[in-house]
Parts: structure tokens; C-alpha cells; sequence
């Protein structure tokens, strides 16, 4: 893991690393030592590590809970090269798209290959921050909606270090088998007037989760429009399993 910048702003300390190929960020408290829990946020899809979503989710679990909290782009976003074959398939579901098929099945499908890719690399990077002293080996939670929730499910259901999870815009069609492995609690956001994933696959994603603790909260809006509010409830959500 090597260090490429750091800066620090309001008591939170940023810095910009690389593992292997992988570019990511890490938050953590200026000065910080000893362990403390560590959030991993996958981004959305045609988002990267530095969106502005994440930042600022990042900074408050940082600023007001004294976690850590990292996150990399994945394949073919932000400073990764592109992928030839992902770009492929993309122009090809665009026009399926266009063709009149649905969208959702596609989605599931480009989803679950790249996960094949980013399930592994993900707990490398856990390995890796966990290694430091100031992070250390606390608990873990993992924070995803949309693409970040299409890979986020099979991520959490093969990684035990993770102890909650907020998950969300994403529907069964993609992940209800692997949901059906995840047991740790779970916050799932849904948009009620979502564009993108249908309502009735959000909810059976939700209803394929097998954690005895999991709560839906259901918001109206399309697919981009969660509400400032749910910032509010994942810091509530994080520090309750955490903290």
C-alpha cells in the first residue's frame, strides 16, 4: 500500500494511496492512533472514490464518530484504465436498451461479473488499511447503494469481518441468492419512484436478506434523490453496530 498525498481539514485527515492497480482514499481522524472501526463505501455506478456523496458521508462518519472509512474506484471509474470488455458490454446493454429489452436483468448481469473482480480487491484493501496502526483491526462496516449495492451484497455476504451494512437502489435480480448469505444487520434504502430498478426487485432484494435485524427505509423520489435525512440515520445505523 503506498501513500501518494495527504492533506487534513476541520480534525479529518485524507489520504490517497494505491494498491497494486487499485486507487482509493482513506479518512481518518488528524492524529489519530489505535484502532478503531473502519467503514468501506462502493460508489455508484460512473461515480469514483472522491464523489461528493462519499466525501461527505466519509467526513461525518470521520468528524463525529472518530471512524475510519475508505474507498476505491472500481473497475473501469475514476482512475482506473478503461476495461474494454465492461465498455463493450455497456454499449451493447445501451442497445438492448434501446431495442426495448429491460433493464433491470441487464444491470444484474454486468453487475455480478464485475463483482467476480471487486469482492477479492475489496478485502485486500481491508487487509491493507486494517494493517495500519491508527486504523487497526476494529469492526468493519460497509456502506454501497446502486452499483454500490450490486457489488456490496456479495461482498458482504463473503466477508465476515463485515458487522452491518447499509445497502440500497438495487434489486433482486442481481443479488437475491448471495442476499440470502448475509445475516450481519442491514439499512436498505429504496426510492419509491425509482427509474432505474424496478420497486417490486428493490423490495424482494430487502426480502431476500436473511438478517434477523434489517430495516427498509422507503423514501419517495427517483433513483438519484435520497434524502439528506438517511446521512443522518447511517451515522445512527453505524455507530449503534460499531461505535
Amino acid at each position: 500500500m503506498r501513500f501518494t498525498s495527504e492533506t487534513s481539514s476541520d480534525g479529518v485527515s485524507e489520504q490517497i494511496f494505491t494498491l497494486g492497480e487499485i486507487p482509493g482514499v482513506l479518512w481518518t481522524p488528524e492524529g489519530a492512533a489505535g484502532t478503531r472501526p473502519l467503514v468501506l463505501m462502493g460508489h455508484g455506478g460512473g461515480q469514483h472514490k472522491k464523489a461528493p456523496g462519499i466525501v461527505a458521508r466519509a467526513r461525518r462518519l470521520v468528524a463525529e464518530c472518530d471512524f475510519a472509512v475508505a474507498t476505491v474506484d472500481v473497475p473501469g471509474h475514476g482512475d482506473r484504465p478503461k476495461d474494454e470488455q465492461y465498455d463493450r458490454i455497456a454499449t451493447e446493454n445501451q442497445a438492448r436498451v434501446a431495442a426495448g429489452e429491460e433493464l433491470a436483468p441487464l444491470i444484474a448481469g454486468f453487475q455480478a461479473l464485475v463483482a467476480r473482480r471487486t469482492v477479492p480487491e475489496w478485502r485486500a484493501v481491508l487487509d491493507a488499511v486494517q494493517g495500519l496502526a491508527y486504523v487497526g483491526a476494529g469492526p468493519v462496516g460497509y456502506w454501497g447503494v446502486s452499483l454500490g449495492c450490486g457489488l456490496g451484497v456479495p461482498f458482504v455476504a463473503a466477508e465476515p469481518r463485515v458487522r452491518a451494512a447499509v445497502l440500497g437502489l438495487g434489486g433482486a435480480q442481481a443479488s437475491a441468492e448471495t442476499a440470502a448469505r448475509i445475516t450481519v444487520p442491514v439499512e436498505f434504502l429504496l426510492q419509491w419512484d425509482d427509474e432505474r430498478v424496478p420497486r417490486a426487485e428493490g423490495l424482494a432484494l430487502f426480502d431476500a436478506l436473511a438478517s434477523d435485524e434489517k430495516t427498509l427505509h422507503a423514501n419517495p423520489g427517483k433513483h438519484g434523490e435520497i434524502p439528506a435525512c438517511e446521512l443522518d440515520s447511517m451515522l445512527r445505523f453505524f455507530t449503534r453496530h460499531l461505535g
